[in-house]
């Protein structure tokens, strides 16, 4: 079995892929927050375990057993996000962190008995789809909140785990999985978009607008 920093790295990679990402060396030392040189040798090390494919100037992907590993490893952490949400009263600014430090102790056997005692739930407190024990995900058709059309209703189904700051400031402001907004106004200058929630209005950053993804 990998260690727990492989199993980062694995699913930083795959997490980046996803979102449709050129994976090298820059990009992932960014992401994980570490040096290039550390970066290096780690990719060096997944090679080796044919968990990436290496290949230069193109940068590197997943091979097979690469993902299947990152998958199982986000099943793990969005489930136990769903656990932490729903029974131990964690808020969802709150669940990303905890999770990340239990996924790598938690065994196959006991996120199968865990997905089953939650009701096989489909998605995590943050609209993020969890994979079954095929490793399938639920298709999901959204759109980033700076795409939206003005004038036009939309439902919250995804926001974006990585900023607790941000997290906190849509729950004050009472943003949640399935809240319905307006968009009311697009700012071409900045990007920043306005919107009605909850008879009020609200002024969001670009940044801030793209971490929020609607149907």
């Amino acid at each position: 079995m990998p260690s727990q920093s492989k199993e980062d790295y694995l699913k930083k990679i795959y997490i980046l892929q996803e979102q449709g990402n050129k994976v090298n060396t820059g990009i992932l030392a960014s992401a994980m927050g570490v040096s290039p040189a550390s970066v290096s040798e780690m990719v060096n090390k997944l090679s080796d375990l044919r968990w990436i494919k290496n290949e230069p100037y193109h940068g590197f992907k997943l091979t097979r057993e690469g993902e299947k590993l990152s998958v199982n490893l986000i099943r793990k952490h969005r489930l136990l996000e769903v656990f932490l949400s729903e029974h131990l009263n964690y808020k969802w600014e709150e669940v990303h962190e905890e999770a990340e430090k239990i996924e790598h102790t938690v065994s196959d056997k006991f996120i199968n008995k865990l997905e089953e005692y939650l009701g096989f739930p489909k998605f995590d407190p943050h609209g993020d789809p969890i994979p079954d024990r095929n490793g399938k995900f639920e298709t999901m058709n959204y759109k980033v909140l700076t795409s939206a059309e003005k004038g036009r209703k939309y439902i919250v189904a995804r926001v974006n785990d990585v900023s607790r700051e941000i997290l906190k400031y849509l729950t004050s402001i009472g943003l949640k999985l399935n809240s319905r907004i307006e968009i009311l106004e697009k700012i071409d200058y900045d990007g920043s978009v306005e919107i009605m929630i909850n008879n009020r209005k609200h002024l969001l950053s670009k940044k801030m607008a793209e971490y929020i993804f609607v149907m």
